[in-house]
């Protein structure tokens, strides 16, 4: 007999009954009925019950046993009694009647319980993340996210595509975030960085002559944390392809995520042609870069039927700026004061001064509230057919300049979806969102300055490209870029773009943003260089592998779908890093510290 187990927890059935078997695991939890002890054996597969009774010869041991002891049993398996089936555990039809056993490792009291799935402080969880690990939901959580990547691995491969791996240890680039950088011992005074995503040597390979590229790459970014952002270290499905249009990355990684989240989506619907939306469409009908589909609400402009009206607050802010809209978020079936004065408190609690609204009620003549009686009635029908709304619906307002409130406004409106149940959440809702503005004004520096990735190719004529100046400013705001996000319940999943591959184009591009082409040489060398030899037109994305475990797994932070996670402050409680080193190890980095006063 094997010296742990000729079974694991999670494998006898009923044909087992009447063998003598062993099992290794760990103390689940004890229950004592009337004498007679239960001891639920729990392993990497699963539980069994094992039964030992005061005639059994392992009963006063059985009796020491505590949660999370390790413990070896030898017994026989037999058909648990009539009425006792657990019919919900795969092992639930046998039990174990112990025999013997042997106590493999005792344990000390439990910061945290292992058994059941209770709220537990951040800071216990991460710090004993190993005894959170073998709780059943994040267990089986990360288990599910290595089958997901395993999914991708095949899928990818089926596509045609090939697996490379890019240095961990490369140079600083300015990528959006703050690098984390490490320093050279044989370089005095120079420093590596972790790469924040292998943009630059993705776009290498296909300079290389390979063609269709994918890795499970890591990426390293210092920078806070938030729910769906790990701090430190995520993986992404980074992609990138030679000789393809946008639709041809479409058309690629479409399938790949579709038929992910048809697997592993548990019955949920998965959107099978990803509808198209322009980011200036997605902000305006839906507050967002990031639009949830599953909520049915569109905005609209109404700016017309406040112009020269009675409610003189919307009223005089179109008149005093030409930029000033008022946009509509329909509410069906929101007909209610008491629901209205709660979307109106709602916004005051965001710091906005509140939340016009207007409704129809049965056995109503017209709309009511404060809005519907300064503006009149004629222009109140206006509104409501032009939006289609219903005795029963109500509609709330926001007005200003777009860019200042538009996000306020989504916000009002995924409030309004959730209050009023309007969204459907069985299904995972796709879209791309496509034409990224290339450039955008930057107010602080009074300066045009690239809007998202500066290696994206602009949707504009090219000898007209190059004939554009910095005095062509409203022109150059216009421009769009090929750069497309991939987007899942409101859930931004991943950038892409197709690159610019022109050197001329690259650095007209740059110009137009204030940077000469030193800092192109000095910050992108490598890859400006390989452009001169022949650059072929390729394109890419990388879906963050992180956030699709988190929405197949049901879950809203990352931290429940990573084995080893940080904290909110990019602390490791459980290895206690970041931390301090050895005067030595500073003095062969040459490296002095100069902390900051506490």
């Amino acid at each position: 007999m094997h010296a742990y187990r000729t079974h694991n927890c999670g494998q006898l059935r009923a044909e087992n009954a009447g063998q003598s078997i062993r099992l290794s695991g760990w103390v689940h939890r004890v229950r004592d009925h009337g004498g007679v002890l239960f001891i639920d054996l729990r392993d990497h597969y699963g539980v069994t019950q094992v039964v030992a009774d005061p005639d059994s010869p392992a009963f006063a041991l059985a009796n020491k046993a505590r949660s999370e002891w390790v413990l070896r049993i030898d017994g026989k398996v037999r058909p648990r009694p009539a009425g006792t089936e657990n019919h919900d555990l795969p092992t639930g039809l046998v039990e174990v009647y112990a025999e013997t056993i042997e106590i493999l490792a005792e344990s000390k009291e439990l910061p945290l319980p292992v058994f059941g799935d209770q709220e537990y402080p951040e800071d216990i969880r991460l710090t004993y993340r190993f005894l959170d690990l073998r709780r059943e939901r994040i267990h089986r959580n990360i288990m599910k996210r290595g089958d997901i990547i395993d999914s991708i691995r095949r899928r990818m491969r089926a596509g045609g595509f090939f697996e490379f791996q890019t240095p961990i240890l490369t140079a600083s680039s300015p990528e959006g975030a703050r690098d984390f950088l490490v320093p050279s011992r044989m370089h005095p005074g120079k420093f590596y960085a972790l790469p924040q995503a292998p943009q630059q040597f993705k776009q290498l390979i296909m300079m290389s002559g390979f063609d269709r590229y994918f890795q499970i790459a890591p990426c390293f970014r210092d920078e806070d944390a938030r729910a769906d952002r790990s701090p430190g270290e995520f993986y992404q499905l980074d992609i990138e392809m030679s000789f393809v249009t946008q639709e041809d990355v479409f058309q690629s990684v479409e399938p790949v995520l579709r038929g992910l989240f048809e697997e592993f989506g548990n019955g949920r619907r998965v959107t099978q042609s990803f509808p198209r939306i322009a980011y200036a469409d997605a902000v305006r009908k839906y507050g967002s870069d990031k639009p949830d589909l599953r909520n049915p609400l569109i905005m609209q402009a109404v700016t017309d039927h406040f112009r020269d009206s009675g409610f003189k607050v919307f009223a005089g802010m179109i008149a005093a700026d030409p930029k000033v809209e008022v946009w509509a978020i329909p509410a069906p079936k929101g007909a209610s004061r008491a629901f209205c004065d709660r979307m109106n408190a709602w916004a005051q609690s965001q710091g906005q001064p509140g939340l016009g609204y207007m409704f129809w009620r049965e056995g109503e003549e017209g709309a009511a509230g404060p809005i519907a009686k300064n503006i009149g009635p004629e222009r109140t029908e206006a509104i409501r057919t032009q939006l289609g709304l219903e005795i029963g619906d109500a509609v709330f307002f926001a007005a200003g300049r777009p860019d200042r409130f538009y996000k306020f406004a989504g916000e009002a409106r995924n409030r309004v979806g959730d209050e009023l149940n309007l969204c459907d959440k069985d299904q995972f809702a796709f879209c791309w969102v496509v034409d990224f503005p290339m450039f955008e004004y930057n107010e602080e520096d009074k300066k045009i300055d690239f809007s998202h990735n500066p290696f994206s190719m602009p949707q504009y004529d090219h000898e007209a490209f190059l004939k554009l100046d910095k005095a062509d400013g409203e022109e150059i705001l216009k421009i769009n870029a090929y750069q497309y996000d991939i987007v899942c319940n409101g859930i931004e999943l991943s950038s892409g773009a197709i690159r610019n591959h022109k050197p001329e184009i690259m650095k007209k591009a740059f110009g137009l943003a204030g940077y000469d082409e030193s800092v192109l040489l000095e910050k992108f060398g490598g890859m400006y260089r390989a452009f001169q030899y022949g650059a072929p037109p390729h394109g890419g994305i990388a879906p963050g592998v992180d956030r699709i475990v988190m929405l197949l797994c049901d879950e809203t932070n990352l931290r429940e779908v990573t084995l080893f996670p940080m904290n909110q402050q990019a602390q490791d409680l459980l290895m206690s890093a970041p931390s301090e080193v050895t005067p030595k190890q500073l003095r062969e980095l040459h490296i002095r510290l100069n902390l900051p006063e506490t």
